[in-house]
Order: structure tokens, then C-alpha cells, then sequence
């Protein structure tokens, strides 16, 4: 992750504003050691564009996550330990990268400002590429059903996230039914339902595919380690229409 490398080295500063740049200031600063800070704080040179928008996606997710956990009023050590196994093994962080990640974690969780202020700067910064939105969603709803069950605190966070998207209802629920633990998840994922012909789902299939391809989620500017969990959405949309495909004995 090349933007944290060099934020954590002290050669960059950055202006990501709003409740999520506090945050990341708070977070950098927890990491900092006393040199880097003289380097931070004169800001000789700022991330470029492409990097600012890596590190807001970054940070606002953790950020969002934090306050996910938390809102049944305490975090669980179930909790932790998931976000733990989707930093090692979703995201495949390096030490120093889950480093970060659990500063911004626990600065969140500290933090006074609500979950929804966090989702409407993110809102902002990628309300033009719908696949980031549906991605954090995704990320949002995974967390919350690691444990089996989706609380109605943590559905209400989420909810308001998915309103906040200017996601539709019919949207939302598509999304959450993607972990249905049943056949209609597949459909949830093609983002339709069994009541399509075969050429609307085919139709539908090619439309994701182009959307969620590894090379155009790539470029829309993602961690490098969320590009990988991206990838990870794109062989999901694959095996989904796979197994409609065979379902439906289309040819």
C-alpha cells in the first residue's frame, strides 16, 4: 500500500477533510514516531489524488466498521476477532497496514462523530462510482452476519448507510439477501430474482461482469487489498450465474 508507506514514513501529509480525515489524523499520529511527526507537520508533499482516494476508502471503512460494532452498545470479542480475520485473511494486510487499520478501528470507536457522518463523506467522495458504494455495503453487511445473525441495531446502521447511497428499498434488500443461506442467494447476487427469463439474467450477468471487472474496479483508484476482496466479488458473480446456469439448463 504505497500511500501508507509513505504517510507512515513522514515524507507526505495529506488533506482528506471531514470526520474521516480527523480520524486518520488521530490514527497517523497514534503511529508516528517522533521524527515523522516534524516531517507530518510540514507537510512537504500531499498525496496525489489517486492516493487520497485509496486512503479515504480505507479509513472510512474501518471507521464505519467500528461503529458497526459498537452499536449494540459494546464490542464482543467475536467482533474483534472477525474484523481481525478480515484484515488477515479478506484483505490480506501487511503488519504494518493492520497497524493502521486498528488505530483507525479504535479511534473510531472513541470518536463522538455517528456512523452516518462517516457514510455521507464517503457518499460524497464516490457517489459516481456505484460499485464502491456496493462494496461497502457488502463489506458492511459480510461483518455483520459473521456471527450468524444480523441485529437490528447493526441492520439500522447499515439501512441508514444504504438511504444515505440512495440505494432503493428493493435495492438493499438484494444486497442483504446475497448471504441468504439458500438458492436465492444467487439470484441476489445477479441482483435479480427467479422470476427472470433467461435472456434478462444473462443480460443482467454480462452488466455486472463489465461493472465489476478486476481492471475497471482497479482503476477506480481502491487499496490494492481491496481490489483483491473486488476480485473476490467479481469470481462471486461468476459462480452465481454459473449455478442459475445450470439450475435453469441455460445453454
Amino acid at each position: 500500500m504505497g500511500w501508507l508507506g509513505k504517510m507512515l514514513g513522514g515524507t507526505i501529509g495529506f488533506a482528506l477533510g471531514g470526520p474521516i480525515g480527523a480520524i486518520a489524523g488521530v490514527a497517523l499520529g497514534h503511529t508516528f514516531d517522533a521524527n515523522s511527526r516534524q516531517y507530518y507537520a510540514e507537510g512537504r508533499k500531499r498525496l496525489s489524488y489517486h492516493e487520497q482516494t485509496q486512503m479515504t476508502f480505507f479509513v472510512a471503512t474501518f471507521s464505519m466498521l467500528a461503529k458497526l460494532a459498537k452499536a449494540d452498545g459494546r464490542v464482543s470479542p467475536e467482533e474483534i476477532q472477525t474484523i481481525e480475520d478480515f484484515m488477515a485473511h479478506e484483505l490480506n494486510l501487511s503488519p504494518q497496514s493492520k497497524k493502521f487499520a486498528a488505530e483507525i478501528f479504535e479511534t473510531a470507536l472513541g470518536s463522538p462523530t455517528p456512523f452516518q457522518d462517516f457514510a455521507t463523506q464517503f457518499y460524497q467522495q464516490f457517489q459516481n462510482q456505484p460499485q464502491l458504494l456496493d462494496l461497502m455495503i457488502d463489506v458492511l453487511l459480510r461483518l455483520s452476519i459473521a456471527d450468524g445473525t444480523l441485529s437490528e441495531s447493526e441492520e439500522r446502521l447499515i439501512n441508514s448507510a444504504a438511504g444515505i447511497f440512495n440505494f432503493s428499498e428493493k435495492k438493499y434488500k438484494e444486497l442483504k439477501s446475497r448471504y441468504a443461506p439458500d438458492f436465492e442467494k444467487h439470484y441476489a447476487i445477479l441482483e435479480t430474482d427467479n422470476s427472470a427469463t433467461d435472456e434478462e439474467i444473462k443480460k443482467q450477468y454480462r452488466k455486472l461482469v463489465k461493472e465489476f471487472h478486476p481492471d475497471k474496479i482497479a482503476s477506480k483508484g481502491l487499496p490494492e487489498e481491496f481490489t483483491t476482496f473486488a476480485q473476490d466479488k467479481f469470481r462471486e458473480i461468476q459462480e452465481a450465474y454459473n449455478a442459475v446456469k445450470q439450475e435453469r439448463g441455460i445453454g
